[in-house]
């Protein structure tokens, strides 16, 4: 049966949703702790508890407006293509559509990159006024230009792959944008350790001393091939501390930030090494990317509903550079909400993790007070407003994690 013209879009972002969720639903983890509640001021000054808020709400204001800008100037480039801007990039490739495409992609990814660039300055100057980045602005210019340098080589590689498919299929190229989309997302897991990380930072192996017994000994003990361990130099950059599991097959590694190893207790230390092992035993990088293979079919289709009926409008023809602004716009809203939706399993992902740390190290008094100090070194809300954690938190809220310690302890006394 056919369906209606009127209907397909709508039909397309139920779907999407539908299998997103059915997504997060099928790869959630089932070891959790369920938080007790706690009161904040039990943890946190008011003092700290306004600081931390201020930021914030601040933080979060410059990155809507960044959303802002950069959704504008696709919006902008949709409603009012570059023609004659277009026309001289295709010059310039020699009427070769796929380099043509390549170079609008990269341009394109500088201009929405532009403009989001106020925002991000702001978002540099009030990081740098609270004491988070220790970043002069002649170095954070140089990684903004680097940033820009990758984004725009990315951007022109998936440029060059949408025209190949749009001419190869054109009324079926969401099928293979979804498998290019899965394809690309394993491919930066394995190799943006080992290729993009190091543009920005230098790593070296973590040395012989308490830090390195610690996570050999909790590898050990759960079973785990962890791979390697570094220690990154995030002081150039910031006074935060954190940790984070990277890499698949060959290119798996733990990295710690040298702030974590320089200013945290060993046992936190510990915690936080067997929180990021944890991800490493649930094989959590694959499952991110397991969710991409669930998600990406129906988000692609719905993204060719969007790029066909914006370029309709423009009379942009189909797998021509032209067309390109209608594809990023229609990808950057996909991409949200899917962002949204695959944000609940990383919230349940990472509170497993938290579960996990908690059965392999114990010490929920030392997890509270980590928790406790993160959130103050990382000048962190310690609860959110409702709406803001649903949109754009990746873990448990500060007090959640507070309170799965809580419930850790009471359970641990048979309470």
């Amino acid at each position: 049966m056919a369906v209606s013209p009127r209907l397909k879009l709508p039909i397309a972002v139920l779907a999407a949703i539908v299998v997103a969720e059915g997504a997060v639903w099928l790869l959630r983890p089932d070891r959790t702790i369920e938080p007790l509640d706690a009161p904040e001021s039990a943890y946190f000054t008011k003092a700290q508890l306004d600081r931390a808020r201020d930021y914030s709400s601040d933080r979060r204001l410059i990155a809507l407006l960044g959303l802002a800008c950069e959704g504008g100037a696709l919006v902008l480039l949709v409603a009012r293509p570059p023609r004659r801007g277009i026309a001289l990039l295709e010059r310039a490739a020699g009427g070769r559509r796929l380099a043509a495409g390549a170079l609008a992609g990269a341009g394109l990814s500088l201009v929405v990159q532009a403009a989001g660039l106020p925002a991000a300055a702001l978002a540099h100057d009030r990081a740098a006024d609270v004491g988070l980045s220790t970043q002069s602005w002649g170095p954070w210019s140089v990684d903004v230009l680097k940033s820009s340098a990758v984004g725009a080589v990315l951007a022109a590689g998936g440029a060059a792959i949408f025209l190949w498919l749009t001419g190869r299929y054109p009324r079926r190229w969401w099928i293979g944008a979804a498998g290019a989309s899965v394809a690309i997302t394993a491919i930066f897991v394995w190799l943006a350790p080992v290729v993009l990380a190091p543009l920005f930072n230098n790593y070296k192996k973590l040395p012989p001393g308490q830090a390195r017994s610690d996570v050999v000994e909790l590898a050990r003990r759960a079973g785990i091939d962890v791979g390697q361990v570094y220690e990154v130099d995030a002081s150039r950059r910031t006074t935060a501390a954190n940790a984070y599991v990277t890499g698949i097959g060959h290119t798996k590694r733990v990295v710690l930030y040298d702030t974590l190893l320089e200013r945290f207790t060993p046992e936190q230390t510990r915690l936080v090494v067997a929180h990021e092992l944890g991800h490493v035993k649930h094989d959590d990088l694959r499952r991110g990317i397991l969710w991409v293979v669930v998600a990406a079919p129906a988000g692609m289709y719905l993204a060719q509903l969007l790029t066909e009926r914006w370029n309709r409008r423009t009379g942009a023809l189909p797998g021509t550079a032209a067309s390109l602004p209608a594809l990023a716009l229609a990808i950057a809203l996909v991409s949200f909400g899917g962002t949204v939706i695959s944000n609940q399993l990383s919230r349940r992902v990472e509170a497993s993790a938290d579960a996990f740390s908690l059965d392999i190290a114990g010490h929920p008094r030392q997890f509270i007070g980590l928790e406790r100090r993160l959130a103050i070194t990382n000048v962190s809300d310690p609860s959110p407003p409702g709406w803001v954690q649903w949109v754009f938190g990746t873990h448990p809220t500060t007090m959640q994690r507070i309170g799965m310690g809580l419930a850790y302890e009471r359970r641990a006394r048979g309470d």
